[in-house]
């Protein structure tokens, strides 16, 4: 039996052009990385907006088989079925985190013939998204704890600051750690803690946003902690 890495590999892709003319998306629609991999437009979903709605099937609490059979298997192949008899239908999966791929759980691309490729693409890296969130993440960090080093305007409690550095990784090691040693140059010493980057709130905040200018305020809002009178602090606070 093939193993699920073997099956991707082993498959014949399309290039991205090809779906997206399946799917009704022009050239112009799409952002393509390489010949496989694309991103969807703002125009592209406004220009379509006016079409009639489709119907959402939604496939949630799923507890895996023993054999690995998830959310994910389970609603590739059901797009399959439906295609299989004539529908139109289309899977929309969350952007896999990379932290468990090294681990016992694997992926989460699907499995068997249940999968979307390429497989070792979208658990490793895909378009940079998951990289750009983790550097947007900890920039934040960094600015927080330059602020302090500069003087601490603001007040912030070192005790209560909220605001975490992320990886997508899973490595213990880094659940809870001590920043800023090695003296005076390097800043304050604290507690601070990673968690993975698909939990984080810039990635919430990315879900939620409908354009630029509405993700910029939401970013403005995020509550960093509290000062020292037990105020909370904003990241505009911080001129970000």
């Amino acid at each position: 039996m093939l193993s699920d890495i073997e099956i991707a590999q082993q498959n014949t892709m399309e290039k991205i052009q090809v779906i997206a003319d399946k799917c009704g998306l022009t050239p112009d629609d799409i952002e393509q990385y390489g010949h496989y991999k694309a991103k969807i437009s703002f125009d592209a979903i406004r220009r379509l907006e006016s079409k009639p709605d489709g119907k959402l099937v939604l496939v949630t609490a799923i507890t895996p088989t023993p054999a690995g059979e998830g959310k994910s298997t389970t609603s590739i192949g059901l797009v399959q079925g439906l295609q299989k008899i004539g529908k139109n239908a289309i899977a929309t999966l969350r952007e896999p985190s990379l932290g468990p791929v090294f681990g016992i759980k694997g992926g989460a691309a699907g499995g068997g013939y249940a999968q979307v490729v390429p497989m070792d693409d979208i658990n490793l890296h895909f378009t940079g998204d998951m990289h750009a969130i983790t550097a947007a993440n900890n920039l934040l960090s960094a600015m927080i704890d330059n602020h302090i080093h500069q003087g601490n305007e603001l007040q912030i409690d070192l005790r209560q600051l909220s605001w975490t550095r992320v990886l997508d990784m899973n490595d213990r090691a880094l659940r809870n750690v001590t920043v800023a040693l090695g003296g005076k140059v390097c800043g304050f010493p604290r507690e601070d803690h990673f968690m993975i980057t698909v939990a984080s709130e810039i990635m919430a905040i990315l879900c939620l946003a409908k354009d630029l200018e509405d993700l910029k305020a939401r970013f403005g809002r995020i509550v960093i902690g509290c000062n020292l009178a037990g105020d909370p602090v904003y990241v505009h606070q911080l001129g970000c």
